[in-house]
């Protein structure tokens, strides 16, 4: 079985988006983009790791040492997205503290 690594979220910094794209998508949709793709990403890694527990469970499967990194990928992507909704939290208190 090939490793595949976690796909990233999409860079900050990549390609500008087209102008057609930028002027009919809202302005928070980049924002809600990045965490649909993490929360998808959380799905495909624990979806992985579950296939590969099943055929660890049947015999189908002839390195142990992938599941045990399905797993660790499972785990990272789910830390990653809960450290991503706390930042995004804390952000939105800090504005709500602030007085105009």
């Amino acid at each position: 079985m090939e490793f595949a690594p976690i796909r990233p979220i999409e860079p900050l910094w990549a390609a500008p988006v087209e102008e057609k794209e930028a002027e009919a998508a809202p302005a928070g949709s980049v924002f809600a983009d990045i965490f649909r793709k993490a929360i998808q990403d959380v799905r495909d890694t624990n979806q992985e790791q579950v296939n590969l527990e099943y055929q660890l469970s049947t015999g189908q499967l002839d390195n142990p040492a992938d599941l045990t990194l399905a797993t660790a990928k499972a785990s990272n992507a789910a830390i990653l997205l809960m450290e991503m909704r706390n930042k995004a939290l804390d952000v939105y208190n800090e504005l709500m503290r602030i007085s105009l």
